[in-house]
């Protein structure tokens, strides 16, 4: 899944890809890259974001959706909000992925429309809201909690008429969580994937920087941490690797699975 920000303030590519041209440009790039999927946000939920208006939100991503019908891979729509969602729905997207889980009403309501359409969904963990998250993350059990979260909210879903393999589910790491707990919830990638559809995003992410310790303040440096854990996560069982560096990314799998001991 290749990232593809119309944002000015995103942690890592802010303001790259915020000019129209430049954003559908890039997902042609992306494409070309060997990407699978793209999945386009317009609103930034790095820690300490403020949130963007939902007419803001739409004016970003709406056209770019629109641009990139028939680019021929599937689109993700990277959006919190019922009203953005359903806009883009009406567009044509394949996949909403929302941070907040599912957890409103409003994103509950859509799931006859998500029905009719045949489209995806992928429930993120997130502990707090993007303005706090990171103040003082707490779990008595990351794992366990995180994943119970997605079960939870991977039932609800179904409940209400979705089926399970629609449903991809992210543990959200970086979103309310300590580098202690992403470390453990990537080890615990492998015993989940097992039994559920994991999304693992990772690219970029702090975490990247203070694991490897270059770039812990910036982005730009974690590029080789970033191909590591999206491999890792692959090998261990993940279904999507969400990305920035795409070709990079893409290579590096193929290597590694061509490679692989059990090829």
């Amino acid at each position: 899944m290749g990232i593809l920000n119309i944002t000015p303030d995103s942690f890592s590519d802010g303001g790259q890809h915020f000019d129209r041209d430049r954003a559908i440009a890039a997902a042609h790039q992306m494409v070309d890259d060997g990407t699978d999927l793209i999945d386009i946000g317009g609103e930034s939920t790095r820690p300490g974001a403020q949130p963007v208006s939902v007419q803001e939100e739409c004016d970003r991503v709406l056209p770019v959706i629109e641009a990139l019908q028939g680019s021929g891979v599937p689109l993700s729509l990277d959006s919190r909000r019922a009203v953005v969602v359903q806009q883009a729905i009406a567009v044509g997207i394949d996949l909403v992925n929302d941070v907040d889980g599912f957890r409103s009403a409003e994103m509950q309501a859509l799931v006859p429309q998500i029905l009719s359409q045949r489209l995806m969904v992928c429930v993120m963990h997130m502990q707090g809201q993007p303005q706090t998250m990171q103040v003082d993350p707490h779990y008595d059990d990351v794992v366990s909690e995180v994943y119970g979260f997605l079960m939870t909210q991977r039932d609800r879903l179904m409940a209400l008429g979705l089926e399970q393999s629609q449903i991809l589910l992210d543990p959200g790491f970086g979103f309310g969580k300590t580098l202690a707990h992403n470390q453990a919830l990537f080890g615990a990638i492998a015993q989940q994937s097992k039994v559920l559809p994991l999304l693992i995003g990772v690219s970029r992410k702090r975490m990247i920087g203070q694991l490897s310790g270059r770039g812990e303040d910036r982005a730009a440096d974690r590029l080789g941490g970033s191909i590591a854990a999206a491999v890792l996560a692959a090998q261990a069982g993940a279904r999507v690797v969400r990305v920035h560096d795409v070709r990079q990314t893409v290579d590096a799998l193929r290597v590694s699975r061509a490679f692989s001991v059990n090829h």
